[in-house]
C-alpha cells in the first residue's frame, strides 16, 4: 500500500465512530489484503487496487454489497475471481473487524446506564429525537438578513467564489 493511501484512508477512519476506529486500526487488514492478492497472482499494481477497494469498504465509502464488482471492474480480474477474492477478504478481514466491532458496542452498552423511562420516552416519541430538543424561540428573519449583509458577508462571498474560478 502506498504511503499517500494509507495517509488517505488514515484521515478517513478518523472521522468513524470509535469502536469502528479501534477495531480498523487494531487489524493489519493492508497486509492481509496483499497477502490475498499475492495468492490471486495480482501485480504490485492491482493489489494496491484491491486495496483501495478494501479500504473504501472498511470506511464506509463503499456499499460491501458492491465490492465483488469493484473488484472485478476496478482491477480488471474475471467475476469468478473477484468473488473468490471477495469472499476471501470478507472471512479474513470484514468479518473479524465486524466481530470486533460487535463486541465493543456491546460492551459498551452494558456500562451505559439507561433507564426505562429513556427508552419509553423514545418510543412515544417514534423515534424521533427532536421531541426531547429544547425549541427556541423563532427569530426574526428580516433582522437576521439585514445584521449578516452589514457585517460585509459579501466579501467572503466573493472570496469563496474566487476561490471556484477556473
Amino acid at each position: 500500500m502506498t504511503e499517500k493511501l494509507k495517509q488517505i484512508i488514515k484521515e478517513e477512519v478518523v472521522k468513524l465512530p470509535k469502536e469502528t476506529r479501534d477495531a480498523i486500526s487494531a487489524f493489519n487488514w493492508g497486509t492481509v489484503s496483499e497477502e490475498i492478492g499475492k495468492k490471486y497472482l495480482l501485480t504490485e499494481s492491482e493489489v494496491n487496487d484491491l486495496q483501495v477497494e478494501t479500504g473504501l469498504v472498511l470506511i464506509g465509502l463503499v456499499d460491501g454489497d458492491e465490492y465483488a464488482l469493484n473488484i472485478e471492474s476496478n482491477i480488471g480480474i474475471s467475476k469468478e475471481g473477484a468473488e473468490k477474492i471477495a469472499e476471501e477478504i470478507n472471512q479474513k478481514i470484514f468479518n473479524p473487524i465486524s466481530k470486533t466491532i460487535s463486541k465493543k458496542v456491546e460492551e459498551n452498552l452494558k456500562t451505559k446506564n439507561t433507564n426505562w423511562k429513556q427508552t419509553l420516552n423514545f418510543i412515544v416519541s417514534g423515534g424521533d429525537y427532536s421531541a426531547f430538543l429544547k425549541k427556541d424561540e423563532p427569530r426574526n428573519t428580516t433582522e437576521e438578513i439585514s445584521k449578516t449583509n452589514m457585517l460585509g458577508n459579501n466579501s467572503k462571498i466573493t472570496d469563496i467564489k474566487t476561490k471556484f474560478t477556473i
